[in-house]
């Protein structure tokens, strides 16, 4: 059958590489003239299974009101009435109960594990290359409360079987030796040695390239404008260049995706939380990360990308800006100045900022809608190049009518099905064309 993919980031072109591989028709839409060119250009780096935990969790409500006045805050937001960001405040704020963050942890392990499997299986297939490196993962902790805090997240990860080790600073240095010069700014950390790294960009572009090969059709430079849907059915996709017709859809357009759903009478919780990285080149391999160090204090992940340093963090609530704010560069720069003294030049660093489309509870939305044979693959938040492969693996199998791998419980938009109600009654119930 023909398929149309919306969006062409990490979710668009790996939801198009499987489909393709499953034998369909493939076409991806994109305004863009490449993939991977917004969200997925310039991210942490991490391909992260076992640091896969949602932002709602105890204690937030409270760290989040110290964080708002600190100097070099992991959260900022942005004042408006934009009820969208308040509405996904609110309730991201009732999912931070105990048992609210177990639930959604362990949705996420399940995909984020079966995404790590597949991403092993496509790079043996396709023999990609994309900075990678498998050295694992090393959540840095500052405090002794942060690393008696860690006893939570261990619970998780012994529950759903993810190897780990608990460091002291011997250990960290051991694993991190470009942090043995600051010592004695931290005092152990959680390593997950499964945890990979590489350069998303990279990975996009080289398997757009290699989903080319397959037949997959990329149109870039084309505007998607939205959606026809007659009789409970997507019938066309409206761009600037006309309409574009398949059997099946598949929404992958990042933040972008709710406003377009919301038109045709579908309300999903996905909203833009800005995220800021920089690139740094590196001047002393041995005073550089080996892999990814997330700083726990500051939410900042430091990764190694070939001869560069990649620094990115902060979680900034205010729509769809994308301004570059230098207040949020310097404190990225500070993680790696104050980790990495003699890494790099933070100063000549390269500076850039993302959408990150993330839901209130964490877990993305894969799957099919009410709308027939429109499916979604969208709201993965900060962990859309660690969970790329295998929700697009899993939405292949779904669109194909073949039993999935893993069980795809709480991973599409039902979990969410009153607001469907709510949405569709103020369009009269039936979504309409637009």
């Amino acid at each position: 059958m023909k398929v149309v993919v919306m969006g062409s980031g990490v979710l668009g072109t790996t939801s198009a590489y499987y489909l393709a591989r499953q034998g369909h028709d493939v076409v991806v839409l994109d305004r863009q003239p490449g993939a991977g060119m917004e969200t997925s250009f310039a991210n942490a780096g991490q391909v992260s299974p076992g640091y896969s935990a949602p932002w709602a969790a105890p204690g937030i409500p409270l760290k989040a009101i110290k964080w708002l006045f600190a100097k070099h805050s992991p959260l900022v937001v942005r004042p408006s009435w934009d009820p969208a960001m308040w509405r996904w405040v609110g309730m991201m704020l009732r999912n931070c109960t105990e048992e609210r963050y177990r639930v959604n942890k362990a949705r996420m392990l399940r995909l984020a594990e079966y995404s790590r499997m597949a991403l092993g299986e496509l790079r043996t297939q396709t023999g990609i290359s994309y900075d990678e490196r498998t050295r694992g993962t090393l959540q840095l902790f500052r405090t002794g409360k942060q690393l008696d805090a860690a006893a939570t997240d261990t619970a998780v990860l012994d529950a759903c079987g993810v190897p780990y080790e608990l460091l002291d600073r011997d250990g960290c240095v051991a694993v991190e030796p470009g942090i043995g010069g600051v010592r004695e700014k931290f005092v152990g950390g959680l390593r997950l040695p499964l945890d990979e790294t590489g350069d998303c960009f990279q990975f996009t572009q080289a398997l757009a390239e290699t989903a080319s090969a397959m037949g997959v059709e990329f149109r870039f430079g084309v505007d998607i404008q939205g959606l026809d849907v007659e009789h409970g059915q997507v019938t066309a996709v409206r761009t600037g260049e006309g309409r574009v017709r398949g059997d099946r859809y598949v929404m992958a357009m990042g933040s972008y995706s709710t406003r377009m759903l919301k038109a045709v009478g579908l309300d999903i919780p996905v909203y833009p939380v800005k995220g800021y990285s920089i690139t740094v080149a590196i001047d002393d391999p041995a005073c550089a990360p080996v892999s990814t160090i997330m700083d726990e204090t500051y939410k900042v992940a430091v990764t190694r990308l070939g001869n560069r340093i990649r620094a990115a963090g902060t979680a900034e609530l205010g729509g769809f800006d994308l301004t570059l704010r230098e207040s949020r560069r310097r404190t990225v720069a500070h993680v790696v100045s104050d980790l990495f003294p003699t890494g790099g030049d933070v100063e000549q660093a390269e500076f850039w900022t993302g959408l990150r489309p993330m839901t209130p509870d964490g877990t993305p939305l894969v799957g099919a809608t009410p709308i027939d044979n429109l499916y979604l693959n969208t709201g993965h938040g900060t962990l859309g190049w660690t969970m790329s492969c295998g929700s697009s693996r899993l939405l292949a199998d779904m669109i194909s009518g073949q039993t999935p791998e893993i069980n795809p419980e709480g991973l599409d938009m039902a979990r969410y099905a009153g607001r469907q109600q709510r949405s569709a009654a103020t369009v009269g119930g039936t979504p309409a064309r637009i």
